[in-house]
């Protein structure tokens, strides 16, 4: 075989992504937190950039936007019944821990020293949930006290609001929680004692035939216990737990149209030093001047690059809310079905590109603080060109299982026939996601006796 060696032309194309057009791409993508986090990385490494803080035209035009806007009547409206899940118990959380409320308790409980000492071990022992970290003998060990006086002051904390507290396993939890009911005897005391497990799978005949009685006696039983809260210091705030949403978008109702305004209060405005850049002017020395070029390049592609995410931005929020108006204005319940590349064709731009403009990222809106990316949900369609989304696919099922016969439910098959007949084509293991995501139980586990 001849191998030849010689010098051919060629000619290709080729995608070069510049360090530039790099930087572009990872601004985009960031939350406004992140952005400032890399904002404040570059002024202190460019000397070229300033940060300037004139941010009193964007406070003036968000007040005005306040001020005009359309929220009060979507949020404190007492006869909307389409926001009862927004009345004002749901929204505010206490702001009692549960430390705080046990501690209360101890204070005005009349104890010896000794005791009072361990009952605080004991309380600051406790999980988010209420249940005590670690066993009588560990406790007696670690702190040097008898296990008879642990258990003691493990007593006085089970005597506490909210009852169940201080448990070591969900049988004690629910037993505490009967016994200050004065329920704890019968049926319900084997029950909880020797069954939870057939409970968590219905079956409630299996518990009936082993105990010996009758079934209907069986499941008011389970119903008695089904009222206890399993987690009984989860009602209280947690601090370690809070997890805070900062909008990168406002989207505002002002005289029946819809405004969004970009939130750039968390990070600076840009602009290029004045007196580095006269430097460069006047300096005769190749690498000064060199460096502040490469430097002022930098900073330029920055703040460009910042004006194009918040443009993006901006562009996509808005095909967004005129994709979207009838769900704003409430005159339909659930999100329309909307994918990436009707909002990219609506802008002009890549799917990628919008996908990176909305990942992460979050909007005040009239109805709530929404994940962009809830607004854009896949659907199924019928026969007449009509289009379900996923939320108004779960929604129907919720709504079936809910007007269920309780002594003879729904299979999953069943209900993806019912939608079948209403024009939804679904197949059953999409049934069985879609139930599972609302943590609705199989059929089994629904029925009553």
């Amino acid at each position: 075989m001849k191998l030849d060696m010689g010098l051919n032309l060629k000619q290709v194309q080729k995608l070069l992504m510049t360090p530039q057009l790099k930087q572009a791409i990872e601004i985009l993508q960031l939350n406004s937190y992140e952005l400032n986090e890399l904002i404040t990385s570059e002024l202190e490494t460019n000397p070229m950039l300033e940060a300037y803080e004139d941010k009193e035209d964007v406070i003036e035009i968000y007040h005005e936007l306040n001020k005009n806007s359309d929220l009060d009547k979507y949020n404190y409206s007492s006869d909307d019944e389409e926001r009862d899940d927004l009345s004002f118990e749901n929204m505010v959380s206490t702001d009692t821990s549960l430390t705080d409320h046990l501690l209360f308790q101890l204070h005005i409980t009349p104890l010896t020293k000794k005791i009072k000492e361990i009952c605080k071990v004991i309380i600051y022992d406790l999980d988010s949930n209420g249940y005590l970290n670690d066993d009588i003998k560990k406790l007696s060990e670690d702190y040097n006290y008898s296990e008879e006086d642990v258990l003691m002051a493990l007593n006085v904390v089970q005597s506490f609001d909210p009852p169940g507290i201080a448990a070591r396993n969900l049988t004690e939890c629910l037993m505490l929680q009967l016994k200050s009911k004065n329920m704890y005897n019968g049926v319900v005391k084997e029950i909880v004692e020797n069954y939870l497990n057939e409970i968590a799978d219905n079956k409630l005949s299996l518990i009936a035939k082993k105990l010996n009685v009758d079934i209907k006696e069986v499941q008011n039983a389970v119903d008695e216990i089904k009222k206890l809260n399993p987690r009984p210091g989860s009602s209280f705030s947690s601090y370690n737990d809070i997890k805070y949403v900062i909008p990168d978008a406002y989207i505002k109702k002002i005289d029946g149209d819809y405004v969004v305004l970009i939130n750039e209060s968390l990070y600076p405005g840009l602009r290029i030093n004045k007196s580095y850049e006269s430097i460069l002017t006047v300096t005769d020395d190749d690498n000064i001047r060199k460096y502040l070029s490469n430097k002022i390049q930098s900073a330029m592609w920055l703040i460009k690059s910042i004006e194009s995410r918040r443009d993006t931005l901006y562009k996509v929020l808005s095909a967004i809310v005129k994709e979207q108006r009838s769900f704003f204005d409430r005159e339909q319940k659930y999100i329309k079905p909307m994918n990436l590349k009707k909002i990219a064709d609506a802008v002009g731009v890549h799917e990628s590109t919008v996908s990176r403009a909305v990942n992460g990222k979050y909007v005040d809106t009239p109805l709530g603080v929404f994940e962009i990316r809830y607004f854009f949900q896949s659907g199924i369609g019928n026969g007449d060109g009509e289009m379900f989304s996923q939320e108004m696919i779960k929604e129907m099922i919720k709504q079936l299982i809910n007007e269920e016969d309780p002594q003879d439910t729904l299979s999953d098959q069943k209900i993806a026939e019912i939608l079948s007949k209403k024009g939804v084509t679904i197949s059953r293991r999409t049934v069985a996601k879609y139930r599972e995501e609302m943590n609705i139980p199989s059929s089994s586990k629904r029925k009553r006796y």
